[in-house]
């Protein structure tokens, strides 16, 4: 699944061919993704010019004065900007067209999204799937105080707890493992039970894993790739994602691999205790 700086590499890379451009078409392919698209979306936007582009967690949001879409990739989806005349493939589900480029939504096990919020309603912060968003980790409000404060009394794992998304949002399973070996943190330590200090370390390591994955592009997962085709190569510098029985980077042990809430957790029983 496409993680927090897979979504921001998208966004970037979409921006600068959305913003302050008009939409002069929209193609559906189907009725809907995850849930059904908006009635009467090409309607609502033609003609509409998008005045900024955003995120929320995992969640892209294209902004209109009248409202504002939101975008999820779901588990394999990927945004790629191309001529207008490009012709669509099997699983092209949904054009955003600004004259003479698209956006284009591909998704082939079709669990992203694609949903509108008016202007009308609130503020898009409002909308049901991102009210009870937690903090954006690359906020300077994430704060080791505010995660501390959070977990207090909590019996969850700390990997567990980074993956709800209520305290904080956004890291998801790849860079949890490996902003948790940073913080030499062991995963299956229950939140309540970390201390303000290695808090504040975390928070530090969950901002600085992010930011090192956009900048090289987020990672090359199955179905991912840049607005632009191309794909990242943060996976190249893992310390513990996906290395299950190499030697750790740092002290040579043997890197684990368990199974947290269906979800595989990988680290290193030296570095983090």
């Amino acid at each position: 699944m496409p993680e927090l700086p897979e979504v921001e590499v998208t966004r970037m890379g979409i921006a600068p061919h959305l913003e302050r451009k008009m939409v002069t078409d929209v193609t559906l392919r189907r009725s809907g993704l995850r849930w059904p698209f908006p009635s009467g979306l090409a309607s609502l936007l033609t003609g509409r010019t998008v005045r900024t582009t955003g995120r929320r967690g995992k969640y892209l949001l294209i902004a209109f004065d009248h409202g504002t879409l939101i975008v999820h990739l779901g588990m394999s989806g990927h945004l790629r900007v191309l001529p207008t005349a490009t012709p669509p493939q099997t699983h092209d589900h949904f054009d955003l067209v600004l004259g003479e480029h698209l956006v284009r939504m591909t998704d082939p096990r079709r669990f992203g999204a694609v949903l509108w919020h008016s202007a009308d309603d609130g503020p898009v912060e409002q909308h049901l799937l991102l009210r009870g968003l937690g903090v954006e980790p690359l906020d300077a409000t994430l704060l080791g105080s505010i995660l501390f404060t959070q977990t207090r009394g909590r019996s969850a794992a700390i990997k567990q707890i980074l993956l709800a998304g209520d305290v904080v949002v956004g890291v998801g399973n790849i860079y949890a493992s490996e902003s948790l070996f940073r913080a030499r943190i062991n995963p299956k330590t229950p939140g309540g039970r970390i201390g303000l200090a290695r808090y504040v370390r975390l928070a530090a390591e969950i901002q600085a894993t992010l930011l090192s994955a956009i900048e090289q592009g987020g990672s090359t997962l199955r179905d991912f790739v840049g607005a632009n085709g191309q794909s990242g190569y943060f996976q190249q510098s893992y310390f513990v994602y996906d290395r299950a029985g190499e030697a750790c980077r740092v002290c040579g042990q043997t890197i684990r691999q368990i199974k947290q809430g269906q979800r595989s957790t990988f680290y290193c029983v030296q570095c983090q205790h």
